[in-house]
């Protein structure tokens, strides 16, 4: 494994949920990292935010990483979970929901109906 894919690798599995996104959770740069990003926020979730413009090896390195050609990408307890449209279906139907619970993800259950509610 390459410095790169160790240091994914690492990320990955040192952290319960992880978003390699454009920009920060903070300052998305990118539609797609926005909406991720925003619904973790919104739903209170704890989550390390790599940010892949900072770092073009790290950016082709998550890709091949998971065989994933796009960003964002969502990991909770290291499994690879999707990337925008995955985690927006997820979110919608509770799918997400139910992953954080098998997973021990602490999250807000009544932000993630306010969601569902909004886009029914």
């Amino acid at each position: 494994m390459s410095d790169v894919q160790t240091q994914i690798d690492e990320t990955v599995k040192g952290n319960d949920v992880v978003l390699y996104m454009k920009g920060t959770k903070e300052m998305p740069q990118c539609g797609f990292s926005a909406r991720v990003a925003g619904v973790l926020n919104f739903m209170g979730v704890d989550f390390k935010d790599v940010n892949v413009l900072a770092d073009d090896a790290i950016r082709q390195g998550i890709k091949d990483y998971a065989d994933w050609p796009t960003i964002p990408q969502l990991y909770v307890k290291g499994e690879f979970v999707g990337g925008c449209d995955i985690v927006t279906e997820m979110t919608l139907s509770g799918e997400l929901d139910k992953l954080f619970d098998e997973k021990g993800i602490a999250y807000s259950k009544e932000a993630a109906d306010k969601i569902r509610e909004a886009n029914g």
